[in-house]
């Protein structure tokens, strides 16, 4: 028996889909070459907003009417989670929507309707990373109420894994670096009464290489997790901070503004020069004026972030945003977003110019493609390295190129030229 598992979505997802094909794995199915040549095809959607939505059901749709005769299809992840059977009688022609807590393979047994089961998806092992790098899910769902996101209405609030869990999970990878998600992922451990994120942070990075952190509240990124960023090896912050003006951050249900926001940004770069900093920012939330606008292309040309990206408002069923009526005119959006993202490309291709002539340490993820502790992998830009380089080692190199998000390198060795 051979599975296809597409993964659409966060890491988070791809978390869930190591998972799932490790325990498809254990019961005997081997991976596809192709979707074509699967008995099993299962589609881990995401729906955060509309466009990820959108692109799970054309994925599902197009995937569906590729199958082969007699293969079956499951749709799980996120859209199953949330919209159920109503999900299930607008796609007749897929075997099975599954939400997390339901076993996709049950799917696999044509006539079978045993009981359905529930499983802990975030706790089901995993088998060894295919990368030299991985992804681990430290925590699930998420106790806070930001105006625009549904997460917690599908996922739960925050249920954070046992630190032994973890680290046996990322002992078994065989990875170099670790990135650690999760919706909330600085309240790790709060829930449970564990203490903070930090000793979880300091224990994985005795085990491997390099650690990163990814989506980090700037309410939660105190001092001490700014200083042991710097022991993990990887000095890499990436801030959810969706705004920065006071009174719309505010009508989002978030902390802080972009006074708080440049001086925490101050620390990180002074206690650690080297730094990368990412972020992430909605446009066009309801009333968003233009002075908040503004202020939000002020901010960016000061931060100087390496990295940004920036997502019209969705208007989300159940969130507090759904009922504001000072929605913004989607035209204006599409000014705003064209805006912000021509100042970020700006000053992310000169951060990758101003590297040009370092020498860097990366690691080799594939032939002809590394990272330094600047890119995230499957989010940021790349370094471009002699094919010759072995995936899985770390290499010393010399940038001789920037080409936008991108940098050529060759090893230090081999001179600039």
């Amino acid at each position: 028996m051979r599975y296809w598992l597409e993964t659409l979505g966060c890491p988070k997802n791809q978390v869930d889909s190591d998972k799932l094909a490790g325990t498809l794995e254990a019961e005997g199915y081997r991976p596809a070459g192709r979707p074509g040549a699967a008995d099993l095809v299962v589609v881990n959607t995401c729906a955060f907003i509309d466009a990820a939505r959108e692109e799970s059901i054309e994925t599902i749709l197009s995937l569906s009417g590729a199958r082969r005769a007699g293969a079956r299809v499951v749709v799980t992840g996120c859209l199953a989670e949330r919209y159920g059977s109503e999900l299930a009688d607008a796609l007749p022609d897929v075997d099975l929507v599954a939400g997390f807590g339901v076993p996709v393979t049950l799917s696999a047994k044509p006539g079978v309707a045993p009981p359905i089961p529930s499983f802990d998806l975030l706790n089901l092992p995993r088998p060894p990373a295919r990368a030299p790098w991985a992804y681990v899910k430290v925590a699930e769902g998420c106790d806070r109420t930001c105006g625009f996101c549904a997460i917690p209405s599908f996922r739960g609030r925050q249920r954070s894994r046992r630190l032994d869990d973890i680290l046996a999970e990322v002992g078994s990878l065989g990875v170099e670096e670790v990135v650690l998600v999760a919706q909330d992922l600085v309240s790790y451990g709060r829930d449970t009464g564990d203490g903070s994120i930090l000793p979880l942070v300091e224990a994985v990075a005795r085990l491997v290489t390099r650690v990163r952190l990814l989506y980090l509240y700037p309410s939660g990124l105190n001092d001490g997790l700014i200083d042991v960023m710097g022991d993990t090896g990887c000095p890499y912050f990436d801030l959810s901070l969706q705004h920065v003006s006071r009174p719309h951050v505010g009508r989002m249900r978030r902390w802080g503004d972009g006074d708080r926001f440049l001086g925490r940004i101050e620390r990180i770069r002074s206690a650690h020069p080297d730094a990368a900093l990412r972020s992430s920012f909605i446009v066009g939330y309801p009333g968003e004026t233009e002075d908040d606008h503004e202020q939000l292309l002020a901010f960016l040309e000061e931060a100087e972030l390496d990295w940004a990206a920036f997502f019209p408002f969705s208007r989300e069923e159940g969130t507090y945003a759904a009922g504001l009526v000072d929605q913004v005119a989607p035209e204006l959006v599409v000014e705003r977003l064209a805006e912000c993202s021509e100042v970020q490309d700006a000053i992310t291709a000169s951060r990758r110019r101003a590297l040009i002539g370092r020498a860097v340490t990366v690691l080799v993820d594939e032939p002809g493609i590394a990272r330094s502790h600047r890119e995230a992998p499957e989010i940021d830009g790349v370094i471009r390295v002699p094919r010759g380089l072995a995936p899985g080692r770390w290499e010393e190199v010399v940038v001789t190129d920037a080409e936008g998000p991108d940098l050529d390198a060759v090893p230090v060795e081999a001179g600039v030229g």
